[in-house]
């Protein structure tokens, strides 16, 4: 149970999970900074070192010290790994994963020696998915970076974690970098994987339900290495240590990959 205001820094807090957490956070009585691109306290983008370098110099003024640090900035892309141009990859990388360490290495000096680094990844990290390697491996390279940085901190108080949410009701699919450039390879299978993203819109979960599952998790005593949400991604993921990978390729391909 949390005894004190906590000041909190959040990225990516103008939309979606973030600022759904930085709302709850306020609401808790907790003093937060939020930075994203635009309409927020502080308006920068996670990929631009020299400007979040200035940020954070800025919240070393306000907070004596950071409590919790979410990197929660990041957005998705979908199209065959062939055809997707070059640059549009780099971005994916640069915001999910590079800024995510720009995040962690700028906000680390300033935490509290008890302080935690909430790292926001996805079941994508855990389950392949085809027309979406871009994404589901940013958030792979997000949650083992959570895990090797848990470990370089095992002698201190500092805590670090992975959660990993499921499907939620957000605009995170709508704004989606979608590229439907295909060939014979691939026909419509492209677009029929978004349509199928699409069509699960209204099973996703809840964004208030989600966010009281990730507040409940950061407010535990003892955080573990990695959490995983929804009842039927717990459920698959556990499954999945009992059959060999190409078992779980092959399902998900049956499920994701239609040509016509």
């Amino acid at each position: 149970m949390k005894r004190f205001s906590r000041n909190i820094v959040i990225t990516g807090s103008s939309s979606g999970i973030g600022k759904a957490l930085k709302e709850a956070f306020i609401k808790n009585g907790d003093k937060v900074v939020g930075i994203s691109t635009h309409d927020d306290d502080f308006c920068c983008d996670v990929t631009d070192r020299a400007a979040l370098e200035k940020v954070f110099e800025q919240i070393g003024k306000k907070f004596d010290k950071i409590d919790v640090l979410i990197p929660c900035a990041g957005f998705g892309l979908l199209g065959a790994i062939e055809l997707t141009p070059y640059e549009k990859v780099k971005k994916e990388y640069e915001v999910n994963v590079l800024g995510l360490i720009s995040v962690i290495q700028l906000g680390m000096p300033l935490m509290r020696e008890t302080g935690r680094i909430i790292n926001i990844s996805s079941v994508c990290a855990i389950f392949p998915l085809p027309f979406r390697a871009f994404y589901c491996s940013s958030k792979a390279a997000v949650s083992m970076l959570s895990d090797c940085l848990r470990m370089e901190l095992a002698n201190t108080k500092i805590q670090s974690t992975a959660i990993c949410p499921c499907e939620i009701k957000t605009n995170f699919s709508k704004n989606r970098d979608k590229n439907f450039e295909t060939n014979e390879r691939y026909g419509r299978a492209i677009e029929l994987a978004s349509n199928g993203i699409a069509a699960r819109e209204n099973k996703r979960m809840e964004l208030d339900k989600a966010c009281k599952i990730i507040m409940k998790i950061i407010n535990k005593k003892r955080l573990r290495p990695e959490y995983v949400m929804g009842a039927g991604n717990k459920t698959l993921n556990f499954v999945k240590r009992f059959f060999p990978k190409s078992w779980l390729l092959n399902a998900s391909n049956k499920v994701f990959f239609k040509k016509k």
